[in-house]
């Protein structure tokens, strides 16, 4: 399993990211999951076929059409046992 944790900078709070990232990440059959940071940034673990997360992290740089994404910061990440893709609490 190919697993990134990953933050997105920018004008990504208020907007729906979460929600598209949910949305997204769903429709791509990644297990994970999506939370805003207190800082303003969104972090998102995902976790599936290596292509299908690349293809992910790719479409995040776009995010819902209010968003302006500055910067993603990904990082290798080791896999969560994780059933879905599900929001969790603002960390």
């Amino acid at each position: 399993m190919y697993c990134k944790r990953i933050r997105i900078s920018g004008r990504v709070q208020g907007v729906g990211y979460r929600a598209w990232t949910l949305s997204q990440a769903r429709q791509y059959n990644l297990t994970g999951w999506v939370r805003n940071r207190s800082d303003g940034s969104v972090e998102a673990q995902l976790q599936g076929d290596e292509e299908l997360v690349k293809a992910m992290i790719k479409d995040c740089y776009d995010g819902p059409l209010m968003a302006h994404v500055s910067n993603i910061e990904i990082n290798d990440s080791g896999p969560e046992s994780l059933s879905g893709f599900d929001y969790r609490a603002t960390f």
